[in-house]
């Protein structure tokens, strides 16, 4: 049996995938924008606000009721498009 066939198959694949895409930290104009967003929204505070596998995504926002809230916004028209209660 010949591994030659399942070799080039394996380096195919690892070629065609990418590395993984680290969360990054939104521009300084954006970070702004989501955070007035936030506020207009009725959250009072948030634990980090990051860019990752292209949507917006807040970690443990805290609306005015006191409940935790993990959110996702679309990073063109900054609306929630996600609200998931901790």
């Amino acid at each position: 049996m010949s591994f030659r066939p399942l070799a080039a198959a394996l380096l195919g694949a690892a070629l065609l995938t990418g590395p993984a895409l680290a969360d990054e930290k939104l521009p300084p104009e954006q970070q702004t924008k989501v955070e007035d967003i936030l506020k207009k929204e009725g959250f009072t505070k948030w634990k980090e606000i990051e860019l990752d596998d292209g949507m917006i995504e807040v970690d443990d926002a805290i609306d005015a009721n006191g409940k935790q809230f993990d959110l996702k916004l679309d990073p063109k028209t900054f609306e929630i498009v996600k609200r998931e209660a901790e």
